[in-house]
């Protein structure tokens, strides 16, 4: 069977440039390893996608190509393209295309510690104002007992001997492609390379010991719902002398039952008898920052909202302070005495049985002037 010729296996044009020639045959080396692609003829493609690249991509033999095709002249000991030598290496060019494929990160390499979340609730006005506070979290901390070593005190941690110490095992496997070396984490040792022969009784061999922590949670004024706090380093122990994770502290606020926060704004409701909305009045209005005065217009109808300014909550970031909006809400009395139900009929009486309102655009006036144009 005659060899097809290398630019058509990797699928450029002979203009291609070494990138192009390079980004090809990445791909066709990813579909085709047979490490990837079970295909029954994935092996013999990669093989001739790897003897394509491994010409194509040097000048010399490409040049050579170029004149002579595939045979190549003898006498300047180009050999010919028979095929790609030491197809064995499997192993490393997964390692190229895949990521390190087989090979694994050193596990006795010093690794960050996992970070922690705790979950902390907080009244209305411990959000407003902020707060100091002591938590207690369980983590995991380096064993004082054997230091970290996992090792029982006195004992010596010993090098895997069917590893060597590497934390891979390598199995040889000939092929009619060449020698295959598949490097897998060796089970012995779990990677690490090392054999506890005595555990540590106080972690089990494992070097971390589960424990209750007291950590110290400076609340900032303004925070709100969800929003957290990152304490760096009180997270879990670093393994292998890592450092420390983080410790991370979501919000979470009990309701009010009166004050409604929105950001930086708090927003209530204030009860206003017919008296006081009709004829007006000065009525105290509690906030977060203590009881204000409001003036109430006469006439103020029910749903009427007015601000104070600067009595909201403060900006978390410091940017000053929010308002807190009242919304009025004019209450009809349910339970009257006999005196003010008499009141209140001579009052519609002598307001001619109709609604009482000045202005004509308001809710009232609209009202009967739909009635009127009928």
């Amino acid at each position: 069977m005659s060899k097809r010729d290398y630019y058509e296996v990797l699928g450029v044009g002979k203009d291609a440039t070494k990138d192009e020639i390079k980004k090809a045959y990445r791909k066709l080396a990813r579909k085709y390893h047979p490490d990837v692609n079970q295909e029954s003829d994935a092996a013999e493609k990669f093989k001739e996608v790897k003897e394509a690249y491994e010409v194509l991509s040097n000048d010399q033999k490409r040049a050579q190509y170029d004149q002579f095709g595939h045979a190549g002249p003898q006498s300047q000991g180009f050999g010919g393209f028979g095929g790609a030598q030491d197809f064995g290496g499997f192993g490393d060019i997964f390692d190229m295309f895949f990521g390190g494929g087989g090979r694994r990160s050193d596990p006795n390499a010093p690794q960050q510690g996992a970070d922690l979340q705790y979950t902390m609730e907080l009244t209305f006005e411990e959000a407003i104002f902020g707060k100091e506070a002591d938590i207690k979290i369980p983590k995991e901390e380096t064993c004082d007992t054997c230091s970290g070593s996992g090792a029982k005190p006195g004992t010596k941690i010993k090098t895997c001997s069917h590893c060597n110490g590497t934390g891979q095992l390598n199995m040889e496997q000939n092929t009619p492609f060449g020698k295959v070396i598949n490097r897998r984490v060796c089970n012995y040792c779990n990677g690490t390379g090392k054999v506890i022969p005595e555990k540590c009784r106080t972690c089990g061999g494992t070097g971390r010991v589960k424990k209750r922590r007291t950590i110290h949670i400076s609340i900032p004024a303004g925070i709100d719902e969800g929003q957290q706090i990152r304490v760096s380093g009180k997270g879990e122990a670093g393994i292998n002398g890592g450092p420390p994770g983080d410790l991370f502290v979501v919000v979470k606020i009990r309701p009010h039952e009166f004050f409604r926060r929105e950001g930086d704004h708090i927003f209530c409701e204030l009860p206003l008898t017919f008296t006081q909305a009709a004829l007006g009045d000065e009525v105290e209005v509690p906030t977060v920052h203590g009881k204000v005065k409001l003036k109430i217009p006469a006439g103020t109808q029910s749903g009427k909202t007015f601000r104070l300014k600067g009595k909201g909550a403060p900006n978390v970031r410091g940017y000053g302070h929010g308002d807190q909006h009242v919304k009025v809400r004019v209450v009809t009395p349910t339970k009257l005495t006999e005196r003010q139900k008499e009141l209140l009929r001579e009052f519609n009486e002598i307001s001619g049985n109709q609604a009482t309102d000045e202005q004509d655009n308001s809710l009232f006036g609209r009202f009967r002037k739909a009635f009127k144009s009928e």
